[in-house]
């Protein structure tokens, strides 16, 4: 039992933290989300807000002027802010993509030049390993970098990038040993957007979490000095990967908040529809599917938490934890977001209500920071 009980608790200034975020949420962002997915437009207005109210200050620690709070209460708060907006919760989990690199591997140097700027949101980052030819396979990365005159020269086009045109700084993964593996041939940069040869390309147009722009951003002889290399030349795939075990939490968060945003939604439709003369969550039917939603978020919840706790305790296994977590609430996302629609019947079908919109933010948390079915090798590695 004082294993179990170990596991993670949420202590009470956290507990506040969520209230005031969720307050957040429900009165100032839930009244922005059909707008900023119909326009496909970027809420800088929410990132403002989110600044303001030191949100995104939670991937930080203390002496980089952050919150210092922890991997549970930042995805308590991408949770909460999903449940109302899966893009403008994407505003804070690529916040922590975009920086865990430097906050794991950078230098001092690297460290104060970037993280507080990124912790009073003044700055926004971007991680930029994927590439049209390789995806799910950084060995089939293209884009290069090599040494001229004391400093890297990167060259090559990254694809499905997340915050493409409003980061103020990329985190790039290049090849710089051909010969060498992904495993060792591979290298981690900081690349400031304003840096020559730099440039954003084809932005993409989505599904869902429309209200973020994702795209190509493509680097021609760019030039960054030896100090913006992340961690060791020859170390990104370590970077990468080391990155993605805690990040990946922040996807499983989002796709939580969607789920439970839906199914809070969806029950509070049943009871104000009436058919047949009553309220449609008398009929067995509705309540079965409402009472297997809301199942299944509790249990991604334990599972996300335990799975945060493991992070903020150093424990060994977080990457099997995480791609848990990542692969349950994701699929339980879907599975939820196609049944609020169903209760609903015709008017969850159109935009007037949020759970078309919800179902569309859902289907992308199965795919980005590594499909589900990558998830489930790195979890049946763990069992050999």
């Amino acid at each position: 039992m004082s294993a179990l009980a170990e596991l993670y608790t949420i202590p009470r200034e956290h507990a506040d933290f969520r209230d005031t975020i969720r307050q957040i949420a429900r009165e100032r962002i839930a009244p922005r989300a059909a707008e900023i997915d119909e326009q496909a437009a970027y809420p800088h207005d929410l990132r403002r807000l989110l600044s303001e109210q030191d949100i995104l200050g939670l991937p930080f620690d203390t002496e980089h002027g952050g919150t210092g709070s922890g991997t549970l209460m930042l995805n308590i708060a991408v949770e909460e802010i999903a449940k109302a907006c899966a893009s403008t919760a994407l505003i804070l989990m690529i916040q922590e993509l975009g920086t865990l690199p430097i906050k794991l591997f950078g230098s001092p140097e690297l460290k104060d030049r970037f993280l507080p700027r990124c912790a009073s949101g003044e700055w926004s980052p971007a991680f930029a390993l994927s590439e049209p030819e390789a995806g799910s396979d950084p060995g089939g990365m293209m884009t290069r970098a090599v040494q001229r005159d004391g400093e890297w020269e990167i060259t090559g086009t990254k694809n499905w990038i997340t915050n493409l045109g409003i980061a103020d700084f990329y985190v790039v993964f290049a090849v710089t040993d051909p010969g060498a593996g992904h495993s060792r041939g591979i290298t981690a940069f900081v690349v400031e957007a304003d840096r020559p040869g730099f440039s954003v390309g084809k932005l993409e147009h989505k599904l869902g979490i429309r209200g973020s722009p994702t795209g190509q951003p493509i680097f021609e002889g760019v030039r960054v000095p030896a100090d913006n290399v992340v961690g060791e030349v020859g170390e990104g795939f370590k970077v990468a990967m080391s990155t993605l075990d805690r990040s990946r939490l922040g996807v499983a968060a989002q796709a939580l908040g969607i789920a439970q945003g839906a199914t809070d939604y969806a029950a509070d439709y049943a009871r104000e529809r009436r058919q047949f003369g009553q309220p449609i969550n008398s009929f067995q039917a509705i309540q079965f599917k409402l009472a297997d939603m809301e199942t299944q978020c509790a249990a991604g919840r334990e599972l996300l938490y335990q799975a945060c706790a493991r992070v903020d305790r150093g424990d060994p296994d977080i990457g099997k934890y995480s791609a848990m977590a990542k692969l349950f609430c994701s699929d339980a996302a879907m599975r939820v977001t196609v049944e609020a629609v169903q209760v609903l019947g015709g008017y969850g079908y159109v935009k007037e209500y949020p759970v078309q919109r919800m179902l569309r933010d859902a289907k992308i948390t199965q795919i980005y920071e590594g499909t589900n079915e990558i998830q489930r090798l790195v979890i049946a590695r763990t069992l050999r």
